[in-house]
């Protein structure tokens, strides 16, 4: 995804990847540490989710947080940086996530129109503002995450990411499957 000028707040030139500043020679300041012998391939352990993040739903329906924070997990620790981001804020980000789906299955099942409670008329359903705002919440945590990874993996980044299958999902819950 290519970025277009610098985060809001941020201002100036967007930061380079650490792996495209190894790539370009580094700078004079830049220090690469090698891993003491002994660490794993995969970073650290996975913590283990929080129980509300599988809680079931009052349709019945599972929330699929958990399997969003499990991948999102796996996706920091190939790139090594698993130990960077807290485990709040992957707990955010698969709650965030899992709400917006959540919400755009909604969407598919009722509609976009609702009835008004007093004078029956027809109004914009309320799923709708709740997956914008969701979707909203979402990407600006996935932002920080995939900040944080970019700043610190020494391997490129910009290929499959949780981002990408959470896209995928979304569009399978529309069709219904």
């Amino acid at each position: 995804m290519g970025k277009r000028g610098p985060q809001p707040g941020a201002g100036g030139r967007p930061r380079k990847a650490l792996a495209d500043k190894l790539l370009d020679g580094g700078s004079k300041k830049l220090q690469v540490v090698p891993l003491p012998e002994g660490d794993s391939e995969s970073g650290s352990e996975m913590p283990k989710p929080a129980d509300w993040l599988s809680a079931s739903q009052k349709n019945g329906h599972p929330l699929i947080a958990n399997e969003i924070y499990t991948d999102t997990w796996g996706w920091l620790g190939k790139h090594k940086c698993s130990h960077l981001v807290p485990k709040q804020q992957i707990e955010q980000y698969a709650m965030s996530a899992a709400r917006w789906i959540q919400c755009e299955q909604a969407i598919s099942e009722y509609g976009l129109l609702a009835k008004h409670p007093t004078t029956g008329a027809p109004i914009a359903s309320p799923y709708v503002s709740m997956a914008q705002s969701f979707s909203k919440q979402t990407h600006s945590l996935w932002s920080q995450i995939y900040a944080i990874v970019r700043e610190n993996s020494l391997t490129y980044c910009s290929n499959y990411t949780p981002q990408d299958d959470l896209m995928e999902r979304l569009l399978t819950a529309r069709k219904g499957k």
